[in-house]
């Protein structure tokens, strides 16, 4: 895995700076329906083929990286009261947390590397993250140790730039996951690249 040298603070300054004040967020969400779709969510039966809705069937959420639009924002039928959860150490808008608040997620500002909690998720969800963090095999480690299944979409073989301190590659995530992911090359809803994605069992491993 190449990465190239950015001090934390530069990298967060980065995404602070590509978020801005939040309010037109429409190509990121527009990418995540293609990143959805391949981490195998379960769009409602009452989807009308514009915005899909996810329906959790009672599961218990950890979404690493989640910035100020988590897919939980689009979900039903969660294990609500604290069971959703996102972990990102980007500062957002007051705003982008109340909007959490109303739909039953707790939002912790710190790096996913230090998150711990003695609650085990039915799932772990990680997209279009693991090129930002400080160390995205602890990552992994941290999702294992947290969930029961993984569910991933990561875009792969990308250069390393600013606030993009990673390239991934199949064969370490496939080593990080112990497990097999899909590769391929997708152009559609702005989401353009070669990416790697798939859902894998960990039973709250260490």
């Amino acid at each position: 895995m190449e990465t190239m040298s950015y001090t934390n603070e530069e990298n967060q300054d980065f995404e602070k700076d590509w978020w801005g004040d939040c309010t037109n967020t429409f190509g990121e969400e527009a990418k995540q329906i293609s990143y959805a779709h391949r981490m195998g969510l379960v769009v409602t039966p009452t989807y009308d083929g514009k915005w899909p809705v996810y329906d959790l069937e009672g599961k218990s959420v950890l979404d690493i990286g989640g910035g100020p639009v988590s897919m939980l924002l689009k979900t039903i039928n969660g294990n609500t009261s604290g069971n959703l959860f996102v972990v990102d150490p980007c500062d957002y808008p007051e705003w982008v947390y109340d909007r959490y608040l109303e739909k039953d997620i707790y939002f912790k500002p710190v790096p996913a590397e230090e998150f711990t909690t003695v609650f085990h998720y039915d799932e772990v969800w990680i997209y279009n993250v693991l090129q930002h963090v400080i160390d995205p095999e602890k990552i992994i480690k941290v999702a294992k140790k947290h969930g029961k299944t993984i569910r991933i979409f990561e875009w792969i073989d990308t250069p390393p730039t600013l606030g993009h301190p990673h390239t991934l590659t199949e064969e370490k995530l496939n080593e990080w996951l112990q497990g097999k992911g899909t590769v391929e090359d997708i152009n559609e809803n702005g989401a353009v690249g070669k990416c790697y994605y798939g859902v894998f069992e960990t039973n709250g491993e260490n």
